[in-house]
């Protein structure tokens, strides 16, 4: 079947109606539902059943790097500046040092164990040098796996940032094969042009963001997150343009933006976690057509070596000498190694080298394809069973919920209060949004005058208004009187 702008909605959406319906029961069997979406994309592929016809990298590309966006800005917009803050240093120097150690010593095997020169086997090695945060992502959260002493922050911090690198360190290497003449001395300053400007950018355009977003009056709640979707493709196609890492500037926006007051904030969130669902689906499957299944065969028994000495030389040797300098327990170090689950993310990469004609493109794209299968399969799969080997995992009745999580579910807090806006509150005339509300407390109700108004981050607060507030401790009301009484401090 060739796919047509007539055929391809009807396709497309059949395919995800079977990803979701199939997923809804692949953890019975343990088995991740990335693999299930790669599985069928290449199942309705032309090696497959479905004999639908897509030999097209350059279109995989562009639906891998808009999916991208969406995954890595959901993953930057559900973390908890809270939560990363203690291992914040830990989690960064495992997404530049650790990939780049991946990168070199799994690149140096490939050197010795293929025909690849030594560029291309570093090109190889950077291509699958990140963990990939859809999978990391998907599978902890779908697992609810409870990790003890912020590994999970660490493991997520990990997978949402180091992708930037992982790229920036792809395109070097691929303009080393492309152009033999050049040293790689040279593609050091790309690197750190790529890097301060991907950084920069993202938190300038975060702050940028939050104004817009909490200044500009909407008439229609749902539009909120469709500015918010506007803002973030702009981040990133601005970053890329004036030569910055645009896939490290959405995350640092959303990094900002997830830990700021916003107005909507709770249906933006709602919005981008289905979405990121939906966008990881949606590679899968298109990276699962891409793939010929024959193809594959021919390098199946040096992807396997490969994908071994990966995960259990590469990464362990990563993740040992990058944290070699911090205080954590060697179950724990272990338990990080394993997780480095590759999955879509150096799939997308591989299309690159496709893109830009090099000689061997197909061979390391077929391996790349069988490392993250690999990777998935036998990482994915045993997280909670090397979770408890290691005793790093915590009890079912100690899981605790973050507090992203209690804003989407909407949890209740055990007590409420009453407060009366005074008219010499710093509150009066101004939005909840512009208040610094705490966190653990939330506004039900307001009273003003004889009627009851439903509180929204754009609901102005009136002198005499008595708001009816839910929380859990008479901290968090101490908390709450403040942010009533006395002014604050933002960076906008």
């Amino acid at each position: 079947m060739i796919l047509t702008s007539e055929n391809i909605l009807l396709v497309g959406s059949i395919l995800l109606f079977i990803s979701i319906i199939v997923g809804k029961t692949s953890y019975k069997f343990g088995v991740p539902t990335l693999i299930l979406f790669l599985a069928i994309g290449m199942l309705a592929g032309s090696d497959g059943i479905g004999g639908i016809s897509f030999d097209n990298p350059k279109t995989a590309q562009l639906i891998g790097v808009v999916a991208l966006n969406f995954i890595l800005f959901s993953g930057g917009l559900d973390t908890n500046f809270k939560s990363i803050k203690p291992i914040l240093r830990e989690g960064l120097v495992l997404s530049t040092i650790g990939v780049l150690l991946t990168a070199v010593s799994l690149g140096t095997f490939v050197y010795y164990v293929t025909d690849l020169t030594i560029y291309e086997s570093m090109l190889l090695g950077s291509i699958v040098s990140s963990t990939d945060a859809a999978a990391v992502f998907s599978i902890l959260r779908s697992k609810s796996l409870a990790l003890k002493k912020n590994l999970r922050p660490t493991l997520e911090l990990e997978s949402g940032s180091n992708d930037p690198m992982a790229y920036v360190l792809t395109i070097a290497f691929l303009t080393l094969v492309i152009n033999q003449d050049m040293s790689l001395a040279s593609i050091v300053p790309m690197f750190f042009q790529q890097m301060i400007l991907g950084a920069g950018a993202g938190f300038g355009f975060g702050i940028a963001s939050k104004f817009i977003i909490n200044r500009i009056r909407l008439d229609f709640e749902g539009l909120y997150p469709v500015l918010v979707i506007a803002l973030m493709f702009i981040t990133f196609s601005a970053t890329d343009f004036v030569g910055g890492n645009g896939f490290l500037a959405i995350y640092i926006c959303a990094l900002y933006l997830g830990n700021q007051d916003l107005i909507h904030k709770k249906t933006i969130l709602k919005m981008y976690d289905g979405l990121a669902w939906l966008m990881q689906i949606v590679l899968f499957l298109t990276l699962g057509l891409l793939v010929f299944p024959s193809e594959i065969v021919p390098y199946i028994g040096i992807g396997l070596l490969i994908s071994l000495f990966l995960i259990i030389v590469a990464r362990p040797l990563a993740v040992f000498i990058s944290l070699m300098f911090f205080k954590m327990k060697l179950r724990r170090r272990f338990y990080i190694s394993w997780v480095g689950l590759r999955g879509a993310v150096p799939i997308v990469f591989a299309t690159y080298p496709l893109l830009a004609g090099i000689e061997k493109a197909d061979m390391m794209f077929n391996i790349v394809f069988f490392i993250s299968v690999t990777s998935i399969l036998i990482q994915g799969t045993t997280l909670s069973i090397v979770a408890k080997w290691l005793k790093v995992g915590l009890p079912e009745k100690a899981k605790k919920i973050s507090e992203i999580d209690q804003l989407i579910l909407d949890l209740p807090k055990s007590s409420m209060q009453e407060f009366e806006i005074l008219p010499d509150y710093f509150a009066v005339n101004k939005r909840i949004v512009d208040v610094n509300f705490p966190a653990s407390a939330f506004i039900v109700m307001i009273k003003r005058d004889k009627q009851y108004i439903r509180p929204g981050g754009s609901t102005v607060i009136k002198a005499h208004d008595v708001l009816m507030v839910l929380a859990d401790t008479p901290k968090d009301y101490i908390k709450v009187q403040e942010s009533l009484e006395i002014p604050h401090y933002s960076l906008i």
